[in-house]
């Protein structure tokens, strides 16, 4: 077996990418239910068995959406193992059809399926409703982010576990991993940019994260899912440091972005969905303080031990200071949900200059008689919804090449290839919750005063049914 090294570290042909059916068969594997078996290599099973790393186990890929669509109840771990194993098959894929012209070698191979492996190593509870909803009510102005923290994981894992691996590969893994969050390394400082580009692209959003994650939450919620990935996979092709396309394939990569946006309509911002995640923020906040949940977001040792089981800790705590929190989880629990009231999208020509709804514009808007209406009885959700660049297309920072015996790469206007492609590429939902049902109709109506204080029409699109109103 043939063996590379760099800097202090070796690779074999084994771990550059399981090139011969031998090796296959004497390698560990698991079975997963998109991508068939996973191979593992030995580097990256000495970051899978770690606590660390097992605790993705006890992270729900969707948060709380398997309340609304059952099957829903896949982890961040299968995502991870998943994402592992379309890097290692991107990047096997370009060695094997431009390895000699691209310098790709077994340090890269193993660098960038290590970053597949560890992208999400430091994602919080409930999906992205610990850092969104959560952590900004606690920490105001806060910049924390999962990647940031997925960073500092890695390193915790390295030191913690003993893990020999070469400190070049960490560094790299490190900015591959923040690739397309605000805390990117700069294009100038990287050496074969295009590698960067297939866990985390900040180029123009086209990734193997976004290839898992795509079809493996329609597979768990039950929905079709007629994008294809593999035929990116199969025909993609570097020029000049980047990562282009068959101009044949715009359409296939214009479903990637399109089944995106569905899914958040659809799926991860379902209104109940919504209305559950709300109500699960709260309760943290409620037990916040007693649990002191944020005090661990900046220590990799205490955080690591933070994941979705802490509903079940708050539910089962007998302290009465998570009276409130436990509350809350038991109306989950009971169905007893936050009642959704309304939406409306803004406006096209208010987006540019959009300010989030809060509770006490909704309340300022209620007229006189009837019920008062307090800040707390109100709850409002702005949900954004893109084609991943927001108001931006994507489409317009990805390059093409005609077939492979062209070098030229271009970029395709959308008007050239179809009037039925989408002009705008950003909604912005705002909906109201009430938090109890009794309100439901004083909120709806305090609601629709706002939009024509703010709009001068009613914006949503159906006034809010009357049974919802006398709902009890």
């Amino acid at each position: 077996m043939g063996a590379f090294c760099k800097g202090d570290a070796c690779f074999s042909s084994l771990d550059a990418g399981f090139t011969s059916s031998q090796q296959l068969r004497f390698s560990k594997h698991v079975h997963d239910n998109v991508h068939g078996n996973i191979y593992l290599d030995s580097l990256s099973l000495k970051f899978i068995d770690t606590e660390q790393f097992q605790r993705l186990r006890d992270l729900k890929q969707l948060g709380m959406t398997h309340m609304v669509y059952p099957g829903a109840t896949h982890s961040r771990f299968e995502h991870s193992l998943g994402v592992y194993w379309l890097a290692g098959e991107a990047v096997q894929k370009l060695k094997n059809y431009q390895g000699l012209e691209l310098g790709i070698d077994a340090f890269d191979i193993q660098t960038v399926k290590i970053a597949g492996l560890l992208h999400d190593v430091g994602h919080g509870p409930f999906s992205h409703l610990f850092e969104r909803e959560f952590l900004p009510r606690v920490r105001s102005g806060s910049k924390w982010s999962h990647e940031e923290m997925s960073v500092k994981m890695v390193d915790h894992i390295v030191d913690e576990h003993h893990i020999d691996v070469d400190s070049e590969m960490i560094k790299k893994v490190k900015e591959m991993i923040l690739a397309s969050s605000e805390f990117s390394i700069p294009k100038a400082s990287k050496e074969k940019h295009f590698l960067y580009d297939i866990v985390a692209n900040g180029r123009n959003g086209i990734d193997v994260d976004k290839f898992d994650y795509i079809v493996r939450d329609c597979r768990a919620c039950g929905l079709g899912c007629n994008f294809e990935f593999q035929r990116l996979m199969e025909t993609m092709r570097v020029l000049d440091d980047e990562i282009c396309y068959r101009a044949k394939d715009y359409l296939t990569i214009h479903k990637l972005f399109s089944t995106r946006a569905d899914l958040y309509r659809t799926v991860y911002t379902h209104p109940k969905v919504k209305a559950i995640e709300l109500m699960v923020a709260d309760a943290l906040l409620e037990a916040n303080d007693f649990l002191e949940i944020s005090s661990s977001i900046e220590d990799p040792s205490d955080y690591w031990k933070l994941d979705d089981t802490i509903i079940k800790a708050i539910e089962i705590a007998p302290n009465q200071e998570l009276k409130k929190a436990r509350d809350l989880i038991l109306r989950i629990h009971r169905r007893n949900l936050y009642q959704f009231c309304n939406e409306y999208a803004v406006p096209k020509d208010k987006l540019e200059n959009y300010k989030d709804v809060t509770a006490k514009d909704i309340v300022c808007s209620q007229k006189n008689g009837g019920v008062i209406l307090r800040e707390e009885d109100v709850s409002v959700s702005s949900v954004r919804i893109d084609l991943t660049r927001g108001r931006h297309n994507p489409l317009e920072s990805i390059n093409f090449f005609k077939d492979y015996e062209s070098d030229e790469k271009f970029s395709i206007p959308d008007e050239r290839v179809s009037h039925l492609l989408p002009s705008y590429c950003q909604d912005m939902i705002v909906r109201v919750y009430s938090k109890k049902p009794e309100l439901v109709g004083a909120i709806s109506e305090a609601f629709e005063n706002f939009q024509l204080k703010t709009y001068g029409i009613k914006a949503q699109v159906h006034a809010t049914p009357e049974k919802k109103k006398r709902r009890l």
